[in-house]
């Protein structure tokens, strides 16, 4: 059993969430399938370095893509983060650096979340997590964009009484104004060039290190570390298995 693999309880919990298929041929054994999807993930490797006690590498993928697409890994996501502690909420983002192969892409219509700036090719990923540090909420923007307009869609589930905690990148009217007609509190240090200074907390602040420690703990997966894939939807992928893996851990810790 490698390390990167799925816990006993790991899969117990996951099992259950996965979709069934009734009828037609049976399917590669979905455990297997995660754990491979999972050295990937841990590692970094391409898809063809799979080791062959995971079965074709192929199966792994396409089944990585499908599920994608079936919008799997989604509700995976909302289903593990469900138990997420509302009163104190957190976003920020991070920059990842893009791999070459990353930005092969077929260009058009669709956003692949790639932006040229100082370091090269990055994409950001923008994250809100609760109190305890773990994701509840994750989207892509590309590298150059700026944190404030992603805070629209991150933010709209936020309820009466939680405490959102942000950067100045984040000190806006409308995202405090946003916040305010929820019932939240804003807890964001004001810019210098403000004429009314909001109220801020310092020491509520200080708690806002959760997520700059999450970042750090998702970047232990190489896969994320540096973008490799193509499509941001891909990645998006990526980042959500790297998230729930590591709600599981804490599930498992607490057992």
């Amino acid at each position: 059993m490698s390390r990167y693999d799925l816990t006993d309880f790991e899969w117990r919990v996951i099992k259950p969430l996965l979709p069934n298929k009734p009828r037609g041929v049976t399917r590669v054994d979905d455990r297997r399938v995660l754990n491979g999807i999972f050295w990937v993930l841990r590692s970094g490797a391409p898809w063809r370095d799979l080791p062959e006690r995971y079965g074709p590498r192929t199966t792994c993928y396409n089944r990585f893509a499908r599920w994608r697409k079936a919008g799997v890994w989604d509700w995976l996501m909302d289903a593990i983060t469900s138990a997420h502690d509302g009163d104190i909420q957190m976003i920020d983002s991070t920059s990842v650096r893009a791999h070459q192969q990353a930005a092969t892409a077929k260009k058009g219509d669709r956003d692949h979340c790639l932006g040229r700036s100082r370091g090269g090719l990055t994409t950001k990923i923008h994250a809100v997590v609760d109190g305890q540090g773990l994701p509840i909420r994750l989207s892509l923007t590309a590298g150059q964009r700026h944190d404030g307009p992603a805070a629209d869609d991150l933010l709209d589930h936020v309820g009466a009484g939680t405490i959102a905690l942000a950067d100045k990148a984040y000190d806006a009217d409308w995202i405090r104004t946003s916040l305010r007609e929820k019932g939240a509190f804003a807890n964001i240090p004001p810019k210098s060039n403000r004429r009314s200074k909001p109220y801020f907390s310092t020491w509520l602040y200080r708690q806002r290190n959760l997520i700059e420690r999450f970042f750090s703990k998702l970047k232990h997966f190489r896969r994320i570390a540096t973008r490799y894939e193509k499509l941001a939807e891909n990645f998006l992928a990526m980042v959500q298995l790297a998230s729930m893996r590591l709600w599981l851990r804490v599930y498992e810790s607490t057992v």
